[in-house]
């Protein structure tokens, strides 16, 4: 075949063109066959809980259950991109089963589990006997390693407990943790979103 310059570009038009056309074709066929999920569903735009950038976040509720969540294109921070691990915040709570339906994700803890020294499985416990046992312990390691003074100066200080602040948490809430942490005497401080 011989092909000039100029049979190549119309062969070549000719052929996006047709390509074009087929592929709206197609997604036209196909966009009347798949029913439209977030149709009815109400927008809330929300804050990206991993970590400390603030990302936003619109998530899709229906009846009460969150059945998308996609970024935000009008938010000054990420302009509607999500990295990896806020693309996937929705399947904190929801997967999706067969038929497409949002269902409560069966590998999600809702209960407080427990460990005893040297058991081998997990046992659930109430929120109230956890929190008692945390607190307990945390009031035990502080009074057994608390130094009150160091080379004659005061210091009233605990080097046995570490806290470790959380990007799930609001600006407000991550100060009170840290008020309340250094009111105990804990000195070793770290944030889970060092960026």
């Amino acid at each position: 075949m011989n092909l000039t310059r100029r049979s190549f570009l119309k062969l070549t038009g000719t052929t996006a063109a047709a390509a074009t056309m087929a592929g709206i074709g197609v997604q036209k066929a196909s966009a009347a066959y798949e029913p439209v999920r977030l149709n009815y569903a109400r927008e809330v735009p929300t804050i990206c809980t991993f970590c400390g950038v603030g990302c936003g976040v619109i998530c899709h509720v229906q009846d009460g259950v969150i059945v998308n969540t996609e970024g935000d294109p009008d938010h000054p921070v990420n302009e509607g991109t999500l990295c990896s691990k806020g693309s996937a915040l929705y399947n904190l709570s929801y997967i999706y089963d067969s038929q497409g339906r949002p269902k409560p994700n069966p590998q999600r803890l809702t209960r407080p589990k427990y460990r005893a020294a040297g058991s081998d499985h997990w046992e659930e416990k109430d929120w109230d006997e956890i929190m008692e046992m945390i607190t307990d312990r945390i009031k035990k390691t502080r009074d057994d390693n608390f130094e009150e003074e160091s080379n004659g100066v005061t210091v009233n200080r605990t080097n046995a407990i570490a806290w470790l602040g959380s990007a799930f948490c609001t600006d407000e809430e991550n100060y009170l943790f840290h008020k309340m942490a250094r009111s105990m005497g804990v000195i070793n401080m770290d944030h889970c979103a060092r960026l």
